[in-house]
């Protein structure tokens, strides 16, 4: 059987109710700073998902997000987050919350144990080959999960799975396999806290490598952002000038001309002749606006000096 860590007894736990409120505070602080740790060993890992989410995507297929409790939720929490920081589209993005919504309201634990819900949730979804599942479990024994990645398998897609347990059975089918070995909680089995620390972690580094692997940032800027309120509006403009050099009242007016796509209107402050002519660019450099504006120069060069 897998080590179950998760469920084991903190070495600070006994007494731990009896201690003044700073104490448990710092005992669970610690805790938090030893889940920070178990990431490292599972750096390399983390890339291989995220390259294999990435090829996914790329080639038209869909990530999807699946998990009960709170390690749903935290896989729900990265996955809404992409359309709107990466502008990936919604569709390309499902995500399976053992439950559903009535889990956003009462996060029952029986909806994690019920294998057929998984298989009527990925049928539902049409789970099938080209999406790329990225499963996540605490224990990495949850039957929802477990069911969820024999379905995928099944029909073909590719499987990411993360646990903090070694050795967890969600690990047995899965392409790449994410182990975040916290200690064990400080409230035994309570993985909202060292787990789940854990796992935001993680989820926080395999998505934002995917941004910049789909081409979606440019010098530490999400470059294809979904610009949909003032904030982010202004934002928007900041970066265009930033990259690009020009002022911010340029930029905006740039961001006008492209329908508020932050890549083109950066090329269009480059000399690009107009958004369809910034486009073509970017779709011949794979959405990099590094390689497009890369691109740009030679052709201003060659315009200017010759072949």
């Amino acid at each position: 059987m897998a080590e179950r860590r998760t469920e084991g007894r903190h070495e600070q736990a006994e007494g731990l109710d009896a201690r003044q409120p700073l104490d448990v505070l710092g005992v669970l602080a610690d805790a938090q700073k030893a889940a920070v740790a178990a990431v490292d060993p599972a750096l390399a890992d983390i890339a291989a998902a995220s390259r294999l989410a990435a090829d996914a995507l790329l080639a038209g297929g869909r990530l999807v997000y699946a998990g009960a409790g709170s390690s749903g939720l935290m896989a729900m929490a990265d996955a809404l987050e992409l359309p709107g920081t990466y502008g990936i589209a919604r569709e390309h993005i499902v995500i399976l919350l053992a439950g559903g919504a009535a889990s956003l309201v009462d996060l029952a634990g029986g909806f994690e144990d019920d294998r057929a819900l998984a298989v009527s949730d990925a049928r539902e979804a049409g789970l099938r080959a080209g999406d790329c599942v990225i499963a996540v479990s605490a224990s990495g024994s949850t039957p929802y999960a477990l069911s969820l990645i024999a379905y995928a398998k099944e029909k073909g897609a590719k499987v990411i799975a993360m646990a903090n347990n070694p050795g967890a059975a969600l690990f047995d089918e899965a392409d790449v396999s994410i182990l975040l070995p916290t200690p064990p909680e400080v409230i035994s089995g309570s993985t909202r806290m060292g787990a789940g620390t854990a796992q935001k972690i993680a989820f926080n580094l395999f998505s934002t490598l995917l941004g910049i692997h789909l081409g979606h940032v440019h010098d530490g800027h999400m470059v294809n952002l979904k610009a949909d309120n003032i904030k982010l509006r202004g934002r928007a403009c900041r970066i265009v000038s930033d990259i690009s050099g020009v002022g911010l009242d340029e930029a905006e007016r740039l961001l006008t001309l492209s329908d508020g796509s932050v890549k083109a209107a950066v090329l269009l402050a480059r000399g690009v002749q107009d958004k369809a002519a910034a486009q073509v660019a970017l779709d011949h450099s794979g959405q990099s606006l590094r390689r497009a504006l890369e691109a740009v120069e030679q052709q201003n060069l060659k315009a200017r000096y010759g072949a």
